[in-house]
């Protein structure tokens, strides 16, 4: 039976520390990137194997499992940031943003379900605190978002007993994806001041999170969706 955790997105400020407590705690870990440096500089550090792929190509499923076929767990710690007025959205914004948020978490899982329900794994997911609250321009992002909150209490469902899946709900976090806003430092401020802990989060704030859902700590928790976003979705 395996006892490697597959972390996709693995160069992302969760993904990578969640690489790094997994590692410290001494879980076998795969990283998935598509930064070919990036994921190699961290899987030297981490002294683990890895796959460079992209989660918007057709075949990056096979070429994971060119590497790794045996898992205990998946954590897809991908994600986007698309904020634009509903004027000027379009079709393509919203598929693009659903291949990425859940489309290819969903061809990652029927290509580990097998594997994952004879190691009876886990899975986590991601979503957005914008999937149950209201913010401006989130429409894209929101709704692809509670997408992936319904794929996850429907394969809770589905899996159990021997697969169990979650899903996490961060706000803001200080990441890449985040620096075009954050680098505006008025409003970044204003953003933090708008959390009831008066502070963005942090990849580690989530990632703690999934190293507890992911791995048999969580044993006896299943279909939950779990905000880790300073208080905003129910305090603000």
């Amino acid at each position: 039976m395996s006892d490697k955790y597959l972390v996709v997105g693995a160069t992302g400020s969760i993904g990578s520390n969640l690489a790094e407590q997994l590692h410290a705690s001494g879980k076998e870990i795969h990283l998935v990137g598509r930064n070919e440096n990036n994921t190699k500089t961290l899987a030297q550090k981490l002294n683990c194997s890895f796959t460079v792929a992209d989660v918007l190509a057709d075949s990056f499923v096979e070429r994971i499992k060119m590497d790794i076929q045996d898992i205990k767990g998946i954590a897809y710690c991908v994600g986007s940031i698309d904020l634009k007025p509903l004027r000027m959205v379009n079709e393509n914004d919203f598929n693009k943003c659903m291949k990425l948020n859940l489309y290819s978490a969903v061809d990652l899982i029927k290509g580990f379900q097998e594997n994952l329900k004879k190691n009876k794994g886990s899975i986590v997911l991601f979503s957005t605190v914008a999937a149950q609250r209201g913010f401006t321009n989130h429409s894209i992002i929101a709704s692809t978002k509670a997408a992936v909150e319904g794929l996850t209490v429907s394969l809770a469902a589905e899996f159990a007993p021997n697969i169990r899946v979650n899903c996490i709900a961060p706000s803001l976090t200080n990441s890449k994806i985040a620096e075009p806003m954050l680098k505006n430092k008025v409003l970044a401020e204003g953003i933090a001041k708008a959390h009831p802990l008066k502070r963005l989060g942090e990849g580690k704030d989530s990632a703690s999170l999934a190293k507890f859902l992911i791995t048999e700590d969580s044993s006896w928790v299943t279909g939950q969706i779990i905000a880790v976003d300073g208080g905003r979705s129910k305090l603000s």
